[in-house]
C-alpha cells in the first residue's frame, strides 16, 4: 500500500494536527470568541502544455482502468468542496491532477492551484483547522463552513464572531453564519443593489418587516409581487411599485424614469445580509478588519519562510497532507515561541 493511501485511511495527520490544537488550547494561546477565514492560492504539480481543454475533457471515465489522480478526481465530483462547487467547466484539465483548478484569480500568468483554508483564533493566531478545496470562491467558502462546524464537534469551540473578506459575503454564507450557526459575521457584505445613474438605490427604500414590503422615497408602499418569475432564480423576491402611485409622483425622475413602476428583488436571507451590515458601523468592526490580517500573516510565513509555493503531491488527498503538516508547523512553532516566552496578556484586546 503506498505510504499517502495508508497515511489517508488512518487520517494521521489530521490526528497530529488536533492533538497540536489541543495542546494550543491548553497552553491558554486560544480565546475561542473571535476566528479568521481566508485561502490561499497554492500552485499543483501540473503544466498547461500537458493540459486538456475543459470542454474536450472525457468525463465518462471508468475509475478500474485510470491512475489515482483520476479516481481521486471521480470520487471528489459530489463533494461541495469540489466538483460540487460550481458547474462551470474549466478552461483547462491537467490528466495528471484533474482535481487542480486553471484559475487566473492572481492577475497575472493562470496555473493550476489548489486553495488551501485556514480556520485561525485571533487571539494568538493559532489554526484551528485546515481544509485542501478547489481554488475558487464558492467551494472555499464551502470549506470554511466544513471548518467551522468540524472546529464545534472536535474542540467544543463556536466563536461568538467571525472575520473575513468579501468572498465568504455571499447571502448564503452570511445566513449559515447568523441563522445556522448564530455566529457574527465581521464580513462585507456581496452587495450589487447600488446603482451609478442618480437614481434611487434599493438602500432609499425602507423594508418593513411585518408588513413584507418596502416603502419608497415617497412614502408610498411597493408589495411584494405574487407573480413567479424564474429568471431571477428561487432565491429572490420581487416587489413591485403601483404604476397609480408612480404616475403621479414628483420623485418617478430619480426612482424609475424609463419604466412605468418600480421594481425591487430581495434574497430570502436578506435579513442575515442586514445583520453583516450592521456591524460593518460599529467600532469592534474596525478592530476585527485588523485581526484578519493575522490569518494573511500565517500565509505570507508559508510561502516565504516554509517555501510552500508549489505542492509536491498530486490529488485532493495529496494537497490537504501538504497543508496539514504546514499547519502543524506554523502551529508548533507558535507554541514553542509563546512557552518559552509567555505574552503579556494584559495588553491583550478583550473581545
Amino acid at each position: 500500500m503506498p505510504v499517502t493511501s495508508r497515511f489517508r485511511q488512518y487520517d494521521v495527520f489530521h490526528r497530529l494536527f488536533e492533538r497540536v490544537v489541543v495542546a494550543c488550547i491548553r497552553a491558554d494561546l486560544v480565546g475561542g470568541s473571535g476566528f479568521a477565514v481566508d485561502a490561499s492560492l497554492i500552485a499543483a504539480d501540473a503544466k498547461k502544455c500537458r493540459s486538456t481543454p475543459g470542454d474536450k475533457w472525457d468525463h465518462e471515465l471508468d475509475p478500474a482502468t485510470e491512475n489515482r489522480a483520476v479516481q481521486d478526481y471521480l470520487a471528489s465530483l459530489d463533494d461541495p468542496a469540489w466538483g460540487a462547487a460550481t458547474e462551470v467547466v474549466p478552461k483547462f484539465v491537467a490528466p495528471a491532477d484533474p482535481a487542480a483548478q486553471w484559475t487566473g484569480a492572481l492577475r497575472n500568468a493562470a496555473f493550476f492551484a489548489y486553495a488551501d483554508n485556514y480556520l485561525i483564533d485571533v487571539k494568538f493566531g493559532i489554526i484551528m483547522d485546515v481544509e485542501a478545496s478547489r481554488a475558487i470562491r464558492q467551494a472555499e467558502v464551502g470549506a470554511s463552513q466544513t471548518m467551522i462546524e468540524r472546529t464545534e464537534a472536535t474542540f467544543g469551540i463556536k466563536p461568538d464572531w467571525l472575520v473575513a473578506d468579501t468572498a465568504y459575503g455571499s447571502a448564503p454564507n452570511l445566513h449559515f453564519l447568523v441563522d445556522v450557526k448564530g455566529i457574527a459575521p465581521h464580513v462585507p457584505v456581496i452587495d450589487k443593489s447600488k446603482r451609478d445613474d442618480g437614481t434611487f438605490s434599493r438602500d432609499d427604500f425602507i423594508y418593513d418587516d411585518d408588513h413584507d414590503c418596502y416603502v419608497c422615497p415617497n412614502g408610498k408602499i411597493v408589495p411584494r409581487s405574487t407573480r413567479k418569475r424564474k429568471t431571477r432564480g428561487d432565491d429572490m423576491v420581487s416587489y413591485f411599485s403601483r404604476v397609480a402611485d408612480c404616475r403621479s409622483c414628483p420623485l418617478k425622475s430619480k426612482c424609475c424614469p424609463k419604466t412605468p413602476s418600480r421594481k425591487i428583488t430581495r434574497h430570502i436571507h436578506e435579513a442575515a445580509r442586514d445583520v453583516a451590515r450592521a456591524i460593518a458601523k460599529t467600532a469592534a468592526y474596525e478592530q476585527t478588519r485588523r485581526d484578519r490580517k493575522k490569518v494573511e500573516m500565517l500565509f505570507a510565513h508559508l510561502k516565504r519562510i516554509l517555501r510552500m509555493g508549489r505542492l509536491r503531491l498530486r490529488r485532493p488527498a495529496g494537497a490537504q497532507f501538504e497543508f496539514t503538516l504546514a499547519a502543524i508547523a506554523q502551529n508548533l512553532r507558535r507554541l514553542a515561541k509563546l512557552t518559552i516566552h509567555p505574552p503579556d496578556t494584559s495588553r491583550l484586546r478583550v473581545a
